[in-house]
This record gives C-alpha cells, structure tokens and sequence, in this order.
C-alpha cells in the first residue's frame, strides 16, 4: 500500500490499528519521511500518561474508600467492600510501579497526591448523593455534601495510600 503522510493522516481517523501497522512498516524501513510524525508522538505521549491516569485512578479509589472508612461507618459490619477495593487498587499500582517505576516517583508527588484527593472527593460527593445515602448525607452533614465539606488540602501520604489499614486497629 502506496502511503503519503497526508493519507496516513486521514487513514489515522479512519482506521487506527492499519494506521499504527503502516506507520510501523514505514519505521522498519527507515522510510522516516512517510511517517506520520505528528500523530505518532502524540500517541507516544499519550502511552506515557496512561500509566499516570491509571496510577491516579487507583488512588483515588483507596483515598475514597479509607475516607469512607473513618468517616462513615455508621455500623460495624460497614465498609467490607471497601477494603476489598482498597487491596485491590494497591495491588494494581505495585503492578504499575513495577513495570514502570518513574509513574511511582511522580504519583509520590504533593500535587500528584491532590490531584487523586480532589477526584476521590467528587466520588464521595456523587455517593452521597445517590438515594440510598441521603440519610447518611443528612446525618453527617445536615445536606448533600459539596467540596467545601471534605478537606481541601489531601488528608493522606503516599505511604498511607500505599500501606494504611485503619480497619485493623482497635
């Protein structure tokens, strides 16, 4: 297949995957000038930031979950899913770190850190709002919680991201 730029251009819309094996072609051959340079480095760029959105993601669901846990327990059998969530987060970002250790220098970062704590916030404010938690909602806050109730500076380290167990004390 006889490739331009601008067609590899239009064929990156069109069809991705024949996009990345005809770009892949053109590398082998050291056809550098056929590639399609501007798509590519975006993609490569793109690769490199999915591992950090995963690694925040992660966080997130621990910082929700460990909130959740000594914040809103309102009986003792609550929050066993939680905890699941939690080893289950932790065990996806040691898979990261270990793939790609640099991801786990920058999550370890403060603005990093707030990043992943004001996602979890929105996640907390949208549980509260789901029905079955207005009760909660109106027994801890007196209403629908917005940003302004949680803390505004991230409550956790990375070491209690990573290793915390509040539900094994006491």
């Amino acid at each position: 297949m006889e490739q331009t730029t601008q067609s590899l251009k239009e064929l990156y819309e069109k069809d991705f995957y024949l996009w990345v094996i005809e770009n892949l072609k053109l590398l082998k051959n050291k056809e550098y000038e056929l590639v399609d340079w501007e798509n590519l480095l975006e993609e490569i760029e793109d690769m490199a930031r999915s591992d950090l959105k995963s690694a925040i993601s992660h966080m997130k669901t621990i910082m929700e979950h460990l909130h959740k846990w000594e914040h809103f327990r309102y009986r003792g059998y609550v929050g066993r899913s939680w905890i699941k969530s939690i080893n289950n987060a932790r065990d996806e970002l040691r898979t990261i770190f270990e793939k790609q250790p640099s991801v786990k220098a920058k999550v370890q970062e403060k603005e990093t850190l707030q990043t992943a704590w004001k996602l979890a916030v929105y996640r907390l404010i949208d549980w509260f709002q789901e029905p079955q938690n207005h009760d909660l909602a109106k027994k801890y806050f007196g209403k629908l919680p917005t940003e302004e109730d949680f803390p505004q500076e991230c409550p956790y380290t990375f070491e209690q991201v990573m290793e915390y167990k509040p539900w094994l004390k006491g």
